[in-house]
């Protein structure tokens, strides 16, 4: 079964964790905003230098821009093959309108966690500088703060303050809530409990999607 997947969540809501998983479950591809503007820059395609020429400028890469490559990355054959996980995009409502013209949305996902849970969990999250494997002080590295994956560095990270946490969940709040209102209109939304042990997620995940896919 083809899935074409978008997710959204909070950070430290454990959407990166998940989106792995469900990348494998469904055996598609799991893309992101970043890694489709490194590629379509290393690849040097007519979007990719626009883009890159905007990032040196210090600039914000504009929708049309991000438009245009999120439509080129869908359109290879592994995608068409295997459909997609999106994680990151869309971020705005302008983008999802945008994204809707060359692109079906199967179901789009919002793992959903209390603020304040997310704020615990990201202030006590410590990350390899090296290789960026996350641990947190629950669950350190098994020497302390050395990188059990590549022997980096475990150490919090500068913006991961209460006040920095703060202000980047009420940006997520402000821009992604009408995007996630989007997808509910169309009905293509399940919301999902992202509290409990990444199985237990994982298994709500599954359970929400499959429901949605087979209908």
């Amino acid at each position: 079964m083809t899935a074409r997947l978008l997710i959204f969540g909070r950070q430290g809501a454990g959407k990166g964790t998940q989106s792995e998983r469900l990348s494998a479950h469904y055996e598609t591809p799991h893309i992101s905003t970043g890694d489709m503007l490194r590629a379509a820059v290393a690849a040097g395609t007519p979007l990719g230098i626009e883009a890159k020429a905007v990032m040196d400028g210090g600039g914000l890469v504009s929708d049309e821009i991000i438009l245009g490559v999120v439509e080129e990355r869908l359109a290879e054959a592994d995608v068409k093959a295997n459909g997609f996980l999106l994680d990151g995009f869309p971020r705005t409502v302008v983008q999802a309108e945008g994204m809707a013209k060359f692109a079906t949305i199967d179901v789009a996902i919002d793992l959903v966690v209390p603020e304040e849970i997310v704020l615990e969990r990201i202030s006590s999250r410590r990350v390899c500088a090296k290789c960026g494997a996350i641990y947190s002080v629950a669950a350190p590295p098994s020497t302390e703060w050395v990188c059990d994956k590549c022997g980096g560095e475990v150490q919090q990270r500068a913006d991961d303050t209460p006040e920095s946490i703060a202000k980047r969940l009420a940006a997520y709040t402000s821009e992604t809530q009408p995007t996630i209102d989007f997808y509910a209109a169309s009905g293509s939304l399940v919301r999902v409990d992202g509290l409990g042990s990444p199985d237990e997620v994982f298994a709500r995940l599954l359970s929400a999607i499959d429901a949605r896919l087979s209908n």
